[in-house]
């Protein structure tokens, strides 16, 4: 069993290769669902939530601690998509949100920027010269994203295990490929991992419960007790700790939760 992270760009028959993986290996294929379940509990139309993915970051930054609440919203939503295991994800981030689970194959699919530009011209009835030019502006705003939000770039090959270029090597020989990696004895669910993802969700939803409290808190789970660290002018306040803490072990899953505020001092002309 293991989990399946696939990263695309825009027509480079990514989603064919996972769709086609999925149905080899008996998995769920999920993109969007993610995305969805995430929009309703981020309080923002779908479309608007579809669009801040492809274009720059701005819808985010509209509102207070926009990132933030998108971040800690979408990855409770992702995770308890993928938490049933045996799934192929094709979509936003999920190399990256997943980057510490050792039953994850994270896999980027490329492929040259001319065979993408004639893929586009065909299916958009569009000169090739145009569709060049929409896929080098989308590759931009993908990047931007990718940066912006979490701080990546989606080209860096050290973020996936298997890099694969479609040309030479076709979309069922990379079925197989990708197939084949995944049965390896290093991406199998162990104990060890399955616990790691279940901390990782618990972590997630402790981040959400306490979002409005302390939206830049970092937040840590081991074996359901959960690490929370944050900065702030309250570090003073009993009240205001014990929130946290009243927040926190309402999530199900959480054992118990210790709550670290770095004193924040105010500022004094």
């Amino acid at each position: 069993m293991a989990i399946i992270t696939i990263s695309r760009g825009t027509y480079t028959k990514g989603r064919e290769i996972a769709e086609k993986l999925a149905a080899k290996l008996g998995y769920e294929c999920i993109a969007r669902e993610a995305v969805i379940e995430a929009s309703k509990e981020f309080n923002i139309q779908e479309a608007k939530l579809v669009r801040a993915l492809h274009d720059a970051p701005s819808v985010l930054d509209k509102s207070s601690y926009g990132k933030e609440k998108f971040i800690a919203y979408y990855q409770v939503a992702f995770l308890e998509q993928l938490q049933k295991d045996n799934v192929v994800y094709h979509g936003l981030a999920g190399h990256f949100l997943l980057k510490n689970i050792s039953h994850v194959l994270k896999v980027r699919i490329i492929a040259d920027i001319e065979e993408r530009a004639k893929l586009e011209a065909e299916r958009e009835k569009i000169s090739e010269k145009e569709a060049l030019r929409l896929l080098q502006n989308d590759d931009v705003e993908r990047k931007r994203w990718s940066h912006h939000v979490y701080g990546i770039d989606t080209d860096d090959s050290s973020l996936y295990d298997l890099v694969v270029r479609i040309r030479k090597i076709t979309v069922d020989d990379a079925v197989d490929i990708i197939a084949h990696t995944a049965g390896l004895e290093h991406f199998k669910t162990t104990p060890q991992s399955k616990e790691a993802f279940d901390d990782m969700l618990i972590a997630a939803k402790v981040r959400v419960a306490i979002l409005e409290k302390v939206p830049n808190a970092e937040v840590v789970a081991k074996k359901g007790v959960v690490y929370i660290s944050a900065n702030s002018s309250k570090f003073h306040e009993d009240e205001f700790i014990n929130g946290i803490q009243q927040s926190a072990i309402g999530v199900s899953g959480v054992k118990d939760v210790n709550v670290y505020i770095i004193p924040v001092l105010p500022y004094d002309d």
